[in-house]
């Protein structure tokens, strides 16, 4: 009988396992479709929430406060910036900064909302600060939208 109940447990794990398969199969999709490789897609990202985050803090945001933010050398962050333009997620004025295209807005809201989700996830759990934020940029281009969803959820609830 225990050896059922074993085998129920893992026909259970085995379906789960086979639901994240799927979602991790949308969330690939969902990056192969930009176009790049996982460290590009990554790094595209880093870079529209750090654009973002430095037109929300400042009004503007330009190639050395891009570089210093990352902590990338200046002529590395030029580079992506006009990749990123090429693209259609910015658009780069000559000697006046950059903004975001309503595409790179949204991508950098939907990484924004992940980040402040896996802080706020990981702050209940009283971890340190570099912890939180080692584990944050670890996690936050990884996770599959289902994951994301109950993460949100978890959150909420929480602070409830």
């Amino acid at each position: 009988m225990a050896t059922l109940r074993r085998f129920s447990s893992m026909a259970n794990v085995h379906q789960k396992s086979s639901d994240l398969k799927s979602t991790n199969l949308e969330y690939e999709d969902r990056h192969r479709s930009v176009g790049a490789d996982d460290r590009s897609t990554e790094s595209r990202e880093d870079y529209l929430v750090c654009i973002f985050e430095l037109i929300e803090e400042k009004g503007y945001a330009r190639v050395a406060n891009v570089a210093e933010s990352l902590a990338v050398a200046e002529p590395s962050a030029s580079a992506m910036i006009k990749r990123l333009a090429q693209k259609g997620y910015l658009k780069h004025e000559k000697y006046r900064g950059f903004t975001l295209t309503g595409t790179g807005m949204v991508m950098a809201r939907e990484v924004h909302a992940r980040r402040r989700i896996l802080t706020a996830f990981l702050q209940s759990l009283d971890l340190p600060k570099h912890v939180i934020q080692k584990d944050v940029d670890g996690l936050e281009h990884h996770l599959s939208e289902q994951t994301f969803e109950q993460l949100k959820l978890l959150v909420r609830l929480h602070q409830d």
